[in-house]
C-alpha cells in the first residue's frame, strides 16, 4: 500500500490555518501526518515560507487545540516542505467548539448521537455507567431479580451459592453500584419503571396488514430483564401462526421464523439501544416478514459489512450487556449477528436484511415459505416439454439452493414442482458450469454458490 492510500497522510500545496481542522481529526482518530508542499499526486511542489511556519504551526496548533505536533522541515531538488506529525490523542481534542474526526480519507464534524458516542469513548464513559441520586435497593420489587436468578442458573452462567445474596449485594457483584450509588444500568435492568427516569423504555410490537393498516398492538414496559423474559413468548404465542404438521404422532409446529434469530435480535436491540432518544424498539410484524428496529450507534467507521462480519464485542451499554449475558440472554464475543443467521440458515430462511442508518439500525426477517410461493408460482407458469422445464427451472432452483443451502433434494422437488429426473439435470448443468458446489455429504453438506 503507498502512503496515498492510507487514511493518515494528507498531501496540502499551502498552509491554510482551516487545515487545524484536519490535525484536530487526526488528533481525534488514530493519529496522521500532513505534508505541506507536495500535490494530490505526492509530488514535492515546494514552499517559500517554510522556516516561518515551521515556528508558527506548532504555536498555533498548541494555542487553538490544545496539542503537541512534531513539524518537521525536510527538501527535495532544492524544494522544501513540511510533515506535520499528529499523535492520538488520549482524551477529546476540539477546535474552536468543534469535534472533527478523521474516517477512511475524509475529515468529518461530529454532531448529535456520533458526537456522545465519541466522547463517551474518549472519556471511558458509557451512558448506562452514570451513577444516579435517590436510589436505593429498597426501591425495587423483587420480581426482575427473580427472573434474573432464575435464567442465571439454568444458562449456568452463574452459581446457584453465589446468587445467595440480597438484591443490593447482587447489583454490587455485577458492578452496578458505584461509590454507594446504583447506576443507570443498574435502573434500567432491574427496576420496574425505568420510564420513571427514561421515557420510551421499552418495546412496541404491531400485527400490520400492510405498511398503512396496523390490526393489533402490544407495548411491553417494566424493567429489560422483565421485557426480555416477556417478548419472545408474546411473539410467538399472539402474532405468529405456526404451521402445524405430523411425524407419525409428533405433532411439529413450523413458524414463519426462526425463534433463536428472533430472540437473538431482540435481546441485541435492547442491549445497543441508544436509550437518550427515548424512542421504544419497535418490532413490526407481517404474515411474510418481520421488522426490528432500534435506535442504535454503531462504533466509529462499523458498516453494514463490518455488522455481518467477524467483529469485536463493543456493546453500546456495557453494563446492560454484562447483566444480559450472566442471565444467559446473549453471549459476548461480538457473536450475536453470526448466531442469527446461523440460526437462519439452520431454519432454511433468507439471511436477515440489515439496514444502517446514522443513528438508528433495522433487521428484516423474510417468512420461512415466502421463497417457496414465489418459486412455486414461478414455476406454475413453466412449459410443458422436458427441455423448456430444466431452461425455466435452472434459476429457481439456484436462487432456491441460494436461499436454503442446507435444502434436502426431496423438499426442493416438493416445493418448486418439479421431477426428480429434471432436479438432477438442472443440479448437473449447474456443477457443470460452475454455478454451485456441493460442501460436504449428502446428509449433513450444503450448497455453495459459485456465481
Amino acid at each position: 500500500m503507498n502512503d496515498k492510500e492510507k487514511q493518515n497522510i494528507e498531501w496540502k500545496e499551502t498552509w491554510k490555518e482551516d487545515y487545524l481542522k484536519w490535525i484536530c481529526g487526526f488528533a481525534n482518530a488514530q493519529g496522521g501526518k500532513i505534508y505541506i508542499g507536495k500535490n494530490d499526486d505526492g509530488t514535492v511542489t515546494g514552499i517559500t515560507n517554510a522556516k516561518k511556519l515551521l515556528e508558527d504551526i506548532p504555536n498555533k496548533v498548541r494555542d487553538v487545540l490544545g496539542i503537541i505536533v512534531d513539524v518537521n522541515l525536510y527538501s527535495e531538488e532544492n524544494k522544501d516542505y513540511l510533515e506535520i506529525v499528529t499523535l492520538p490523542s488520549s482524551y477529546p481534542v476540539n477546535y474552536k467548539g468543534e469535534y472533527h474526526y478523521r474516517s477512511g480519507s475524509t475529515k468529518q464534524l461530529l454532531k448529535g448521537a456520533a458526537l456522545t458516542q465519541f466522547l463517551f469513548e474518549k472519556t471511558g464513559i458509557t451512558w448506562d455507567s452514570i451513577p444516579l441520586d435517590n436510589l436505593s435497593a429498597d426501591d425495587f420489587w423483587r420480581d426482575s431479580f427473580d427472573i434474573f436468578r432464575k435464567q442465571a442458573i439454568l444458562s449456568k452462567r452463574m452459581d446457584e451459592k453465589d446468587l445467595n445474596m440480597t438484591n443490593e449485594q447482587l447489583l454490587d457483584s455485577l458492578g452496578l453500584i458505584k461509590d454507594g450509588k446504583i447506576l443507570r444500568a443498574g435502573m434500567m435492568l432491574f427496576h420496574q419503571n425505568p420510564e420513571k427516569w427514561i421515557n420510551g423504555s421499552y418495546i412496541k410490537i404491531g400485527f400490520f396488514e400492510s405498511d398503512s393498516e396496523i390490526s393489533y398492538m402490544d407495548e411491553i414496559h417494566g424493567s429489560l430483564i422483565s421485557q426480555a423474559d416477556k417478548v419472545i413468548d408474546l411473539i410467538f404465542t399472539k402474532y405468529l401462526k405456526a404451521n402445524i404438521s405430523y411425524e407419525g404422532v409428533t405433532r411439529i409446529e413450523t413458524y414463519p421464523f426462526p425463534k433463536a434469530a428472533i430472540r437473538e435480535a431482540v435481546y441485541n436491540a435492547i442491549v445497543h439501544k441508544n436509550y437518550a432518544t427515548q424512542i421504544p424498539i419497535q418490532i413490526s410484524i407481517y404474515k411474510d416478514k418481520l421488522y426490528i428496529s432500534n435506535d442504535c450507534i454503531l462504533p466509529s467507521g462499523w458498516t453494514v459489512e463490518t455488522l455481518m462480519g467477524k467483529h469485536r464485542s463493543k456493546p453500546f451499554n456495557p453494563n446492560i450487556a454484562n447483566g444480559f449475558f450472566r442471565a444467559g440472554f446473549i453471549e459476548t464475543w461480538g457473536r450475536g449477528i453470526e448466531k442469527i443467521c446461523e440460526a437462519c440458515r439452520n431454519y432454511g430462511t433468507i439471511l436477515p436484511e440489515y439496514t444502517v442508518y446514522p443513528e438508528d439500525i433495522m433487521i428484516k426477517f423474510e417468512a420461512l415459505n415466502i421463497a417457496k410461493n414465489i418459486a412455486k408460482n414461478i414455476a406454475k407458469n413453466t412449459a410443458n416439454s422436458s427441455k423448456n422445464k430444466i431452461e425455466e427451472n435452472t434459476p429457481i432452483v439456484l436462487e432456491f439452493l441460494r436461499q436454503y443451502p442446507k435444502t434436502t433434494q426431496k423438499n426442493i422437488i416438493e416445493n418448486l414442482n418439479i421431477s426428480k429426473r429434471t432436479l438432477e439435470r438442472i443440479i448437473s448443468l449447474l456443477k457443470e458450469d460452475g454455478y454451485i458446489e456441493r460442501i460436504g455429504n449428502n446428509r449433513s453438506g450444503y450448497w455453495k454458490i459459485l456465481k
